[in-house]
């Protein structure tokens, strides 16, 4: 390779890597062929482990050792939203951020992770690749559940069974902040004063 490719690889490389999505780039049957520094950290991939293994695999989903073919063979492979997305894209159509649960195997320990998929299809020398992008919302979506939060206080009840004070639990569960305003019905009920 020439000295303009290398540093263009390089330079790619750095791109991906500085995007906070997990990205990995897959063949027609979700191998992987290229993963993110995103990707590598937030699902503990290495590329040298799963470098051509199908995603399924890589990522020890529960059905990737239902059948002797494994990822993408077992019946409830034909259900999977990666592997529809990635078909999909390798159609030429592109999948934008399509809800999924996927159960994943560590030892004996069984994980579900709540993902938003994008597949998007892209060529390169004549070759046909997807882009996939896997947006972990497990977080958003346990908050969305239902929290049990005290009738007049408005505090929540956390795993601990500790109360805490709702900015408190959402800049520890979540890290957000808070900026505080006054509605329209608590400014006349607190400051009936100012409207004259």
């Amino acid at each position: 390779m020439d000295r303009q490719i290398l540093e263009n690889v390089g330079f790619l490389q750095e791109i991906l890597d500085a995007i906070p999505a997990m990205l990995l780039i897959v063949d027609n049957d979700v191998q992987i062929l290229h993963l993110n520094a995103t990707a590598s950290s937030g699902l503990g991939l290495d590329i040298r482990d799963v470098h051509h293994k199908r995603g399924g695999e890589a990522l020890h989903c529960v059905h990737a050792t239902d059948v002797p073919g494994g990822c993408g063979r077992g019946p409830a492979c034909r259900e999977c939203i990666i592997r529809n997305a990635v078909t999909n894209a390798a159609q030429g159509n592109k999948t934008y951020r399509k809800a999924t649960r996927m159960k994943l195997v560590n030892n004996s320990s069984t994980t579900e992770l709540q993902l938003l998929i994008t597949a998007s299809p892209f060529k390169f020398e004549e070759k046909s690749y997807v882009l996939l992008t896997l947006e972990n919302i497990s977080e958003l979506v346990r908050l969305k559940s239902l929290l049990p939060i005290c009738m007049h206080c408005k505090k929540i009840r956390n795993d601990e069974g500790y109360w805490n004070d709702i900015t408190v639990y959402f800049n520890t569960q979540l890290d957000v902040e808070f900026s505080h305003g006054l509605c329209e019905e608590c400014f006349v009920k607190f400051y009936p004063q100012r409207l004259k």
